[in-house]
């Protein structure tokens, strides 16, 4: 148990206070962040849309958030990183309160293309803001704090969105996420420095002569486009899953809720110090390796399992275990081959990664759900899974630029 606690402490030291204003700041949004693993519930129970026209919909928030990556990472490598990611909180939380009248499939796929179309500018500067406040040596624990600011959000979030849509009704899992946004907004304007002495920046003509572009670092695509396919396969947690809950275990969306909230409350407890000790052997693909041969074991649970809730917890804990090893690892490798004047592309092109698994991961999961059911659609993940891990091993010697 000392060692342990040891182990904590190390694991929280010598990480800067801006870093630790910044998770304090993700925690107060996600707490109240609901929305994508609801809006497809809210959608087929609510509104009464088929599985099909959730996952359709829902696409579109996919669409939004790579555009919105991309055009964060633009702005972050011309402005202040800080004023970025204000007005992303601002404007989501803005586009969000929307929802309280949305009805028709119309105005929800607005919606939800506008809404990760403004707030996802914010992973772009978030990301450079994490480099900024962090050293090569305790980088991945910072990425770690933060997601885990996130993950301990989230773990409260869903809980908190299930009980709510239960008990409440859906329309209050907007209202609450876009307070939480506008929290978020006033909690990094009153702590953070509002003019990074980081973002001293060349001209864009010196930018042309500094470093090539991220869009022609070929290597590192690739490495994007294996990102994509892991986030299409992880995010199933959010695009199916809870279908899966519903619809053939007939969980309720409390029961749903606090499933998701596990997911958050391991993160919390493991993810630190494990990375701590992780990140001292220098074998980041190693761990992401790891991390994508955990997700068909997650989905093997599922295809074979019952509806006994030990069989939901085993599923959960096992996807989450993916997550901790890959993408702490998956974020550090981004940050470390940037560089300096080309922070905002790199970063916008690891958000994009996930923005096209947002797309991806609901049209592919309810679709093929929706027309072969939810066996067809666990058989594929794991085929996908294993063909994604042996990429990530030929990939494996590829070095950060800056190595």
């Amino acid at each position: 148990m000392i060692r342990l606690l040891s182990l904590y402490r190390e694991a929280f030291s010598d990480l800067q206070r801006n870093i630790w204003i910044l998770s304090i700041a993700m925690f107060i949004n996600r707490s109240g962040s609901m929305v994508l693993l609801f809006t497809a519930l809210y959608m087929t129970k609510v509104l009464h849309f088929s599985i099909g026209q959730a996952g359709l919909i829902m696409s579109f928030y996919g669409i939004g958030s790579v555009l919105g990556a991309y055009l964060g990472g633009w702005l972050t490598d011309r402005m202040n990183y800080f004023n970025v990611m204000l007005a992303a909180l601002i404007g989501c939380g803005v586009v969000l309160l929307f929802m309280l009248w949305a009805t028709t499939p119309v105005m929800i796929s607005i919606i939800m293309f506008c809404y990760p179309l403004i707030g996802d500018m914010f992973r772009p500067a978030n990301s450079t803001a994490i480099a900024a406040y962090s050293t090569p040596e305790n980088r991945t624990r910072s990425v770690s704090l933060v997601r885990l600011a996130v993950n301990l959000g989230f773990s409260i979030g869903p809980a908190i969105g299930g009980f709510t849509a239960l008990y409440l009704g859906y329309k209050w899992l907007f209202l609450i996420d876009a307070f939480t946004s506008f929290g978020a907004a006033i909690m990094l304007y009153l702590y953070l420095p509002k003019h990074p002495p980081t973002m001293v920046r060349e001209s864009d003509s010196d930018k042309q002569l500094a470093s090539p572009s991220a869009y022609r670092d070929y290597r590192y695509l690739f490495f994007i486009f294996l990102v994509a396919v892991y986030g299409t396969c992880f995010f199933q947690i959010f695009a199916s899953v809870p279908q899966f809950f519903s619809h053939v275990f007939q969980y309720s969306e409390d029961l749903v809720g606090l499933l998701m909230a596990l997911n958050g409350a391991i993160v919390v407890v493991v993810e630190m110090p494990l990375i701590l000790v992780l990140e001292k052997k220098k074998r980041e693909f190693s761990f992401i390796i790891l991390g994508t041969l955990l997700l068909p074991i997650a989905f093997l649970i599922l295809l074979l399992g019952k509806s006994a809730i030990l069989y939901s917890i085993a599923y959960t804990v096992v996807i989450t275990l993916s997550e901790i090893f890959a993408m702490p690892f998956m974020m550090n490798y981004a940050l470390s081959r940037a560089p300096k004047d080309r922070q905002g592309q790199y970063s916008a092109l690891y958000s994009i990664g996930f923005g096209l698994a947002t797309i991806t991961a609901p049209v592919i999961g309810l679709g093929i759900a929706d027309r072969f059911g939810f066996n067809a659609l666990f058989y594929t993940l794991i085929s996908i899974s294993l063909l994604l891990a042996i990429f990530f091993y030929v990939i494996r010697n590829d070095k950060p630029i800056g190595a």
